[in-house]
């Protein structure tokens, strides 16, 4: 019994899920421009600030530390 080569490239699952996802981030921008145009005269206090960039860092650690696990787990041959 022989097994078809594949091709190289992309399949249609992959070529769709792209197109999927690009409608995605043009859905999530226009929403965002829409969401900042709405809230023209709203005023963030320097505490509000404080916390926002707080939480960008946060977030920012807790993906990265994560990510840090997952390239280790795998080194050590730990994902099993």
């Amino acid at each position: 019994m022989t097994v078809p080569e594949e091709k190289p490239g992309l399949s249609r699952w992959g070529a769709g899920a792209i197109v999927v996802m690009l409608g995605f981030l043009v859905w999530a921008g226009w929403y965002a421009v829409q969401s900042w145009n709405a809230m023209a005269g709203v005023s963030i206090s320097p505490l509000g600030w404080f916390f926002m960039i707080l939480a960008v860092f946060v977030t920012f650690g807790l993906g990265a530390g994560l990510m840090l696990l997952v390239f280790y787990s795998s080194r050590h041959d730990m994902d099993r």
